[in-house]
């Protein structure tokens, strides 16, 4: 018999906030996978590594961050190629996603390439959107408002006319758009709330206008209209 793959989220990066199911699938695994970045470390991997036991076989996939999507995509073939032959043998598989692994997470490639082979189970993760949420204490959306929730490196156009739909706007891989984003809202009458590494110790929340330019990819804007929507 085959092994089962396991899409395990961990959260937006403190462990604290590993599901128990999470944690108990981790701590029996035999074999572990995760992403990295190519010549880096990985940070799905330091959120549970106090979970991974000793012995257990790791199964890195180096994941390239370019606009070229090619050399990532040869790096998930890569992994799922690795995933396979574990999986073949009868081992089951938990591979490490941060997040949630259906929102905006890397196992949804593994799950791609995998899911027609092998049995699969998903284990729902705590999401950055909720995660900056809670850290700048802003409610998100109540009984009919409509939120969406953007790429940052969409163009202007896909971004003003969304944004002009919504209630609450979640815009979501920041980074070095952070300038042009802002300038966006601006135009729009718009502010809203930076959030960069929430639920970690580097965390930061200020108000957008006051954010520097040089953003990190883990950086998310939130924008709710009117001043106390949910009263």
């Amino acid at each position: 018999m085959t092994g089962t793959l396991f899409g395990v989220g961990l959260g937006p990066g403190d462990p604290d906030l590993i599901t128990r199911r999470a944690a108990r699938l981790i701590e029996a695994a035999t074999h572990v996978a995760y992403p990295s970045l190519a010549g880096g470390e990985s940070f799905a991997r330091s959120i549970a590594a106090d979970l991974i036991p000793n012995g257990a076989t790791e199964i890195r996939m180096d994941v390239p961050m370019s606009r070229n999507r090619a050399p990532a995509q040869a790096a998930y073939d890569a992994g799922a190629a690795q995933i396979a032959d574990a999986l073949t043998q009868g081992n089951d598989v938990v591979c490490l996603c941060e997040g949630d692994p259906f929102f905006y997470g890397s196992f949804m490639y593994l799950f791609a390439r995998l899911k027609g082979r092998f049995a699969v189970e998903v284990v729902p993760g705590v999401t950055s959107l909720t995660a900056c949420a809670a850290a700048a204490a802003m409610p998100l959306t109540a009984r009919n408002e409509v939120m969406i929730v953007l790429p940052g490196p969409l163009p202007d156009d896909a971004l003003r006319d969304h944004l002009r739909a919504a209630d609450t706007l979640v815009v979501m891989k920041v980074g070095r758009h952070l300038p042009r984003l802002r300038a966006l809202l601006e135009s729009e009458g718009l502010a809203g709330t930076y959030i960069e590494r929430a639920t970690l110790g580097s965390q930061l929340v200020l108000p957008l206008q006051d954010a520097l330019d040089d953003a990190p990819y883990f950086s998310m804007i939130l924008v709710t209209k009117g001043a106390d929507p949910w009263l």
